[in-house]
C-alpha cells in the first residue's frame, strides 16, 4: 500500500558511444547528457519511490538528453501529499 509521499530521482545508464542497434546504425535512444562537469552517453532511468516504505512504485526510461521533469507524470501515483526531489525536478508542481 502506497503512503502519502514519493521520492523521485534519475540515474544515467551509460553505454559505449559506439552502441549500434540491430540494423548497424547508432541507436536513436542513446544520447549525451551532462551532469555537473561530466558527460555521459546512454539513457536515463527515472524512479518513483514511496517515501515511507522505500518501495519503488514507478520507473520510466528515456534518452539521456530528456529533461528529468519530462517523466513526472509517469513517476507520481497521484495520491502524494509530499514529493521529494532534486533540482532537476524544479517546477514539478506545474508538470503533468
Amino acid at each position: 500500500m502506497l503512503r502519502e509521499g514519493s521520492i523521485v530521482d534519475t540515474t544515467t545508464i551509460s553505454a559505449p558511444s559506439s552502441t549500434k542497434n540491430s540494423t548497424g546504425k547508432p541507436d536513436p535512444k542513446m544520447h549525451q547528457t551532462r551532469k555537473g562537469k561530466e558527460w555521459d552517453f546512454g539513457m536515463k532511468m527515472h524512479i518513483g519511490v514511496d517515501d515511507t516504505l522505500g518501495l519503488i512504485h514507478s520507473i520510466d526510461t528515456t534518452a539521456a538528453n530528456v529533461h528529468d521533469i519530462g517523466s513526472t507524470d509517469k513517476l507520481l501515483h497521484g495520491e502524494e501529499q509530499r514529493v521529494f526531489s532534486d533540482v532537476g525536478y524544479l517546477g514539478i508542481q506545474n508538470a503533468g
